[in-house]
Formats: C-alpha cells, structure tokens, sequence
C-alpha cells in the first residue's frame, strides 16, 4: 500500500473551489496569454473568460441554475469548453456526451440525467448536426458560444439539492463496453486535486501547447487536457477528431509540445509516417509524450520512442477517480509497460476476491482511496454501494500487481478474466503478443463459455495495411510465446477492431460477435 498524507492539507484549501477557477485565475495573471487554437482561430484567456460570462448569462436565459443538468452534445471546439466552464460558474453540471455516439446511445443517456437543456456544437461537429435534428434542436447564436443548436428547455427537469450539486463538477457516462452506460458524478474536489499534481509531474508551463482531441466527453478531455493544460497556463490544439496528417503536421512545424492520447492514436501516426518514408519525426517543440486510456504494448512503445525521439509515458486512470491515479514519472522513465507509480494523495491496494490482501507483485483486484473518488453513480445507488466501500475504498474493477519497487502494471479487467481449464488468461497478455506479430495492427480477446462448463479464448486481429492473414503463422506464433491454455482457440480476422468513440477495445460488440459465430 502507497500513502501520502500531504493531500488532506490541499484538500482543505479546494472545498469551496470549482474548476471554472482555473480560467478565471489564468484570465486575472495572463490575460493575454493564448488559451486555445481553433482552426485559424486564437483565443486568449482574457476572451475566453469573457466568453464564459456571456455564456452563463445565455444559460439562465434558457432556465439554467444550480443543480441542472445541461447535455452537451458535442466535440472538441472552444464552444463545449466555454459551456463547460459556465456551467461550473452557475453550479449546474455539464453532460458532455459524444456525437459519434449511435441514436439509442444519446437518447439513454438523455432519458437517465433528464437535462434542463440539450445544445449541439453542430459548426463543429455533422454528428452532432444529425442528432440536433432528431431533437428538433434550432440554429442559434448566442453571444460567448457562436453557432449553436439548441433543443427546448425541459421545464419538467428537477435540479438536484444543492450540497449535491456544489459537490459535483460534471456527470461522465462510461464509454459502456459492458452494456448500459453509468452517469459518473465526477467531484471539483477531485478534478482539481489531479489538475494541480498534472501540471507539477509534466511540468506543464505557459509555454506549452497542448494536442487537444481525446474527447471531452472522456476524463481523459476533461482532466488531462482541458483542466491540467490551462492549470499550467498552456493552451490547447482543439481538434474535433483525429486526422492523423494534421497531427503530423501540427508537430513538425512546431506547434505542439505535449502530445497524449489512446494507444490507437499513436500506432496510427507511426503508421503515416512509415508510410511517407519518415523514421525519425523532426519535431521542435515536443517534449513530453503520453499515452493512457488502454493498455501500452512494448512493442508500440519501443517503436514511438525511436520516433519521436524521446520516452512514451503511460498511466493508468479512470473516469471513477477524476483522472490518473498510477503515472510514470518524467524523471525515471519506465523502461517497460508499467503504469507507473501512485499519484501523490492516492492510496493504492491489491485485493483477492473476498478484500484479502495478497502478497507483494502478485495480481488481484485494485482498489483505491483518495480525493478523486466520484461521489457515485448518478442515480444508482445499489451500483455506487457495490463500488465504493463505506471506509472511501473505490473497487476499480481492474486487475493488477505493485512491484516491489512501486511500480503498477495492469493486468486486464475483472469481468475480461477468462478462467480455462481453472488457469487465469488476462487478454492484456495474450493481446499483447499477438499484437508483435508483424501483420498485425490490433488485436483484441475474448472469452466465451463451452458446452463443458470451460471457457475457450477467442483471438480478433486486425491487419496492417498490405499484410496477409496466414491463421497458421499466427498460432505457430503464439505456440511459441504463450502456455497452452492461453492460446486461442479461433483467431478471427476482422476488417477493424470495434472501439469506443474514447478508443477502448468495445468487448461488449466482440462478445456479440462471438455469440453469433457459435
């Protein structure tokens, strides 16, 4: 177990703050520092705060005030991060929700938070356009937001009380892997404790420039790139999606100084550089390059960092703790795929399945206590009871081991655990074999039940481009690399391995599959 006590102090300090503090800070000290890149468009903290005040005062025209819920369906643009902001000023909380999303998604995820009101950032978004239109949402202008869609005020939308919604700086639904997303009620407390110990472990400046697309829809958006970046005084690339050219470009004319994103993100750029004959970007700026939100394969690692030139760093979060609570550190880079290291205020333990604790580097269940655990599961409170413990432990779900020197490595989920023949297989390890194999892009594993009460393990691979599937050459690879009872039964070659708009595997769309191949 890893324990800091320093936190309670800063803890103190944030009861009454809210992360609408971090640009109204920014805004008094650096007005005229940038705070964002929109396309051709450059906006200083002084505009922005000035936005943020227009912004709130369209917001209670609309009805909105303290404990509504807003619904932001939208991608990365300056006027999701405007609202974002206002909301937090007026006390409301904002349910920023992903276009790519499908119908049904968005309309659950409306239906459980009952928002006062629903927006689409249509200018920047068609998905967006075509989900304004289902809602019968009209094209307005406000000042402080620009072009916007708004659907009509729900007068029917209860508020919640206000030590609740003082508490709470934003409702984050899970991506929903495993079936029907949970509402995260995501705290201030907590968002602002992980932007503060962000900024002093990058050691994050006003002259850093931030790329900005992992979704705001996401923690990963929220706390690692909207709070921490301007916590810093840095400013941020907005991008609406990924365009791996743009990227590219972005970084060589020196643009960009920290770049972070999903695993896929960096494997996509290695690919359209090798692709245009670079082995070596020449990027100016960029001093700091990580990746989270999935697991790290040494392979990939290996090969962004003779790209760019310099470490890849990794952590491991999630949305029921506000951010990150493993990193590794700037100034001892992991070698390996390790997570890295407990974030300062967090306490970390390794469980067996009945809360045992279990000897030193041996993998069981991680749990974990500090000012970045949610307040719960909006409106679930027999899910939230199976979570959180009543002495503040959080059940992460996750499966992992602490080394003997701290080091955190992540084994796979809970509910990933495939048991064959009463042996554990962790996907993470046999994905991350399958995923050196020279013709593949991406692989992703499943477990499914046989008639014999075992499970068998079910390989999806998706290709490079240019390679050829040879089933054969895999398994004699794998026959090489993994015991018996890990390898795959099947290997079953996909045009693209299905991932969630924040670019997680979707097991859930994988174990459907399965079940209809059987």
């Amino acid at each position: 177990m890893h324990r800091h006590s320093d936190y309670r102090i800063s803890d103190d300090r944030m009861s009454d703050s809210r992360i609408s503090d971090i640009p109204r800070q920014r805004a008094t000290c650096a007005p005229d520092d940038v705070a964002a890149f929109e396309g051709e468009r450059t906006v200083t903290f002084a505009r922005l705060w000035e936005d943020i005040g227009h912004a709130q005062q369209f917001l209670q025209s609309r009805g909105v005030g303290r404990g509504d819920r807003v619904m932001i369906v939208a991608e990365n643009c300056l006027a999701v991060v405007t609202t974002i902001f206002a909301l937090s000023e007026l006390g409301a909380w904002p349910v920023v929700t992903n276009p790519r999303l499908t119908a049904r998604e968005v309309e659950e995820i409306r239906a459980h938070c009952t928002p006062r009101l629903m927006l689409f950032t249509h200018a920047a978004s068609p998905d967006a356009l075509r989900h304004g239109l289902r809602y019968r949402a009209r094209e307005i202008e406000p000042e402080g937001l620009g072009p916007v869609m708004a659907a009509d005020t729900d007068t029917a939308s209860q508020a919640e009380p206000e030590a609740l919604a003082r508490e709470v700086a934003a409702l984050i639904y899970t991506s929903g892997t495993t079936g029907q997303p949970k509402g995260v009620m995501v705290t201030h407390r907590g968002l602002l404790h992980y932007a503060r110990i962000t900024v002093e472990n990058r050691r994050m400046h006003p002259g850093d420039c931030a790329y900005a697309v992992m979704p705001m829809s996401h923690i990963f958006g929220l706390a690692t790139l909207l709070l921490a970046t301007f916590q810093g005084g840095g400013s941020l690339y907005l991008v609406p999606r990924f365009n791996v050219a743009d990227a590219c470009a972005a970084l060589q004319r020196g643009t960009i100084s920290i770049l972070q994103g999903v695993p896929a993100m960096f494997s996509r750029m290695l690919a359209h550089l090798r692709k245009q004959g670079i082995e070596r970007l020449d990027s100016p700026r960029l001093r700091y390059l990580y990746t989270g939100g999935g697991s790290l394969e040494p392979t990939l690692k290996r090969n962004v960092e003779a790209m760019f030139g310099q470490p890849l760093h990794h952590g491991y979060g999630m949305t029921e703790y506000a951010g990150s609570l493993v990193i590794t550190r700037m100034d001892r880079p992991r070698d390996d795929c390790a997570a890295g290291e407990v974030v300062e205020g967090a306490e970390l333990r390794v469980v067996g399945a009945h809360g045992e604790p279990v000897p030193s580097g041996t993998p069981g269940e991680l749990w974990v206590k500090g000012p970045g655990v949610m307040r719960g599961y909006y409106r679930e409170p027999t899910q939230t009871a199976e979570a959180l413990r009543p002495d503040g432990w959080l059940n992460t779900g996750d499966i992992g081991r602490i080394d003997p020197d701290g080091a955190v490595f992540i084994v796979g989920r809970t509910r990933d655990l495939i048991i064959r023949s009463g042996f554990n297989v962790y996907p993470i390890e046999v994905e991350s074999v399958i995923n050196s194999h020279p013709s593949v892009r991406l692989s992703a594993v499943v477990g499914n039940a046989t008639a014999d009460g075992n499970e068998e393990v079910i390989a999806f691979v998706e290709l490079r481009e240019g390679a050829t599937f040879d089933e054969a050459a895999l398994h004699a690879h794998l026959a090489e690399r993994l015991s018996p009872y890990k390898r795959p039964a099947r290997i079953v070659r996909v045009a693209a391995i299905p991932t969630t708009p924040s670019g997680k595997l979707h097991k859930h769309q994988l174990r459907a599959m399965v079940r209809e191949m059987i």
